[in-house]
């Protein structure tokens, strides 16, 4: 008997020390399993911040595009706009009655004299007016002008161009801001 004593209690020193083990080993395995399961969650929290922000940046990057692209097409119908009133003024200006064209014509006349002492002036093929009406030495017709003058001095030397194309042209890039203002506050 004294035999199966000694070998039950080496089979329960046995069985301790198994059940030692198996416990370091179990406190072991939780104790790397909760620093994994830690260092995956910060891992997740991470990415999850990284791709918050990576869709922050691409929601604010198409905001800003759509926002571009919808001021380049308030600007072009702005400048279509702008363009159309500059053609209506100076086709209300080409098509003024008779007696106004020469009411302005007699006008850039005087103001070129105060250049030019006696003008000679070139005008649109449709127009009728003399040199007497206009008060310049000659009058010479000039295919290419559709509307308004130009004036010369005898020898060619002074030119100054009232054409009413010229003259909208030079005002219109002068007043553009104000205009722009007037018409789209």
């Amino acid at each position: 008997m004294a035999l199966d004593d000694v070998k039950m209690e080496i089979g329960r020193s046995a069985d301790e020390s198994a059940a030692a083990i198996k416990a370091v080993a179990d406190a072991e395995v939780v104790k790397i399993m909760t620093n994994a399961e830690t260092e995956i969650s910060t891992m997740k929290e991470k990415e999850e911040k990284r791709l918050k922000e990576a869709i922050e940046r691409l929601d604010r990057q198409e905001i800003s595009s759509a926002e571009l692209e919808s001021k380049k097409i308030v600007l072009v119908k702005k400048k279509e706009i702008l363009a159309q009133a500059f053609a209506e003024t100076l086709a209300s200006l080409e098509s003024a009655p008779v007696a106004k064209k020469l009411e302005q014509y007699k006008k850039m006349v005087a103001v070129s004299k105060q250049v030019i002492d006696k003008p000679k002036a070139y005008i649109a093929a449709g127009e009728s007016f003399t040199a007497q009406d206009l008060g310049v030495s000659s009058i010479i017709v000039d295919e290419n002008i559709t509307s308004g003058l130009i004036l010369e001095s005898e020898d060619g030397a002074i030119q100054v161009d009232m054409q009413y194309k010229t003259i909208l042209q030079t005002v219109w890039d002068r007043e553009l801001k104000g205009l722009s203002d007037i018409l789209f506050g």
